[in-house]
């Protein structure tokens, strides 16, 4: 999947998140739910509440850029336990499991 540079923070949004957002709503999200500026250098990460799709919105340079992800059989591991809303992340984006 994606390997992000190191210089770029990945942070996952634990709350399950509606898939028919795109590159506005997930933005809306990231600065009003998040309290975050989604025009930084990082990587948000939402997933659905099935687990088999995950959405990436990242900003460069000049424009948003979103990746999509769907699973056919597998679900991507996703924290249950943590308490803040938002934790840095980065091997999510490499690997998943049922």
């Amino acid at each position: 999947m994606i390997r992000p540079s190191n210089e770029v923070s990945v942070y996952l949004c634990k709350r399950h998140v509606d898939m028919r957002k795109s590159i506005d709503g997930l933005a809306a999200l990231v600065e009003q739910q998040l309290c975050m500026n989604p025009f930084g250098e990082q990587v948000f990460v939402f997933c659905n509440c099935k687990r088999d799709k995950v959405k990436l919105l990242l900003w460069e340079r000049n424009g948003f850029i979103l990746w999509y992800k769907r699973l056919e059989k597998e679900r991507f591991k996703w924290p249950k336990h943590v308490k803040p809303d938002v934790c840095v992340f980065r091997t999510m984006l490499n690997t998943h499991s049922v």
